[in-house]
């Protein structure tokens, strides 16, 4: 098994590995590759919705998420599609998975089994850089924030989604909860500081109000957004993208009208997240 980082922003490509048949050792080098890299790909993957499965569970507990439509032959897996007819996609626009649970998951495999003839690339940008990008007051300012994220605005009953009445998000009465997180948080397996907010869940500061939170949040969104700490991934049927959400964002571009995408996505739990303080 081999680790080559794609570029400087983030992720990285493992190669000569199959997920039907990791090793203990190489389950460690994926997950230690995954939290110095953000994200890590593979190709040429062939996955059953089970094979899948036990795949992600052997980097911990499933998180079975309870808005997307699950796939038939395995409810533990959801499905990402969007058809010829879906002006939206899912994921269109830079988020972090499940940051409004109060133990965040650690990441999601995504496995792609349709693809279209051009477009429906990912981006990743990488929070570690995001944070290091800021100057050494603003970094220190972070540190003794939290910030309050939320599912309500996405997924309940007055969210987008139910809005336009997109039939591939379910369960919106289960969108009631807010969590709080430091604002920069020490990633759990390296150790590094990490930006810890998103535009697609994170709702204000906590203790401050909307108005006063929105200024600096979306000047925290512009620096993660810059190119220099993205990196951008091109599906082909087989691959594999495996993120930690506690060290990326990510955002599946809409750029292939009338096509068809589908992906299976199976989630894994993560834990609450610490403070980092230098």
């Amino acid at each position: 098994m081999k680790v080559e980082p794609v570029n400087g922003g983030c992720g990285a490509l493992v190669v000569d590995v199959d997920l039907n048949a990791l090793s203990e050792a190489e389950v460690d080098a994926v997950a230690t590759a995954q939290a110095e890299h953000g994200v890590v790909f593979f190709r040429d993957q062939e996955l059953t919705p089970d094979g899948q499965l036990a795949a992600a569970g052997r980097f911990g507990a499933i998180n079975v998420n309870r808005f997307f439509t699950p796939v038939r032959e395995q409810p533990s897996v959801a499905m990402v599609l969007k058809e010829p007819q879906h002006e939206t996609n899912v994921g269109g626009g830079w988020h972090t998975d499940h940051s409004y649970d109060e133990a965040p998951a650690l990441g999601s495999l995504l496995y792609a089994l349709e693809v279209p003839s051009g477009g429906g690339d990912t981006m990743f940008a990488n929070m570690y850089s995001a944070y290091a990008a800021l100057s050494p007051g603003l970094r220190k300012t972070l540190e003794g924030l939290r910030a309050v994220h939320s599912s309500r605005h996405v997924f309940g009953r007055a969210g987008y989604h139910a809005g336009r009445k997109d039939d591939r998000y379910h369960n919106p009465e289960a969108a009631t909860q807010d969590a709080v997180h430091p604002m920069v948080i020490r990633h759990p397996r390296s150790g590094r500081p990490a930006l810890y907010v998103n535009p697609g869940f994170t709702v204000r500061i906590d203790g401050w109000t909307d108005l006063e939170s929105r200024p600096l949040l979306d000047y925290l969104y512009r620096v993660a957004a810059r190119p220099e700490h993205t990196c951008r991934f091109h599906w082909e049927v087989g691959s594999v993208a495996f993120w930690d959400n506690r060290a990326t964002w990510h955002y599946a571009l809409n750029d292939y009208p009338g096509e068809r995408r589908l992906m299976h996505r199976v989630t894994v739990d993560g834990g609450p997240l610490a403070a980092y303080h230098a």
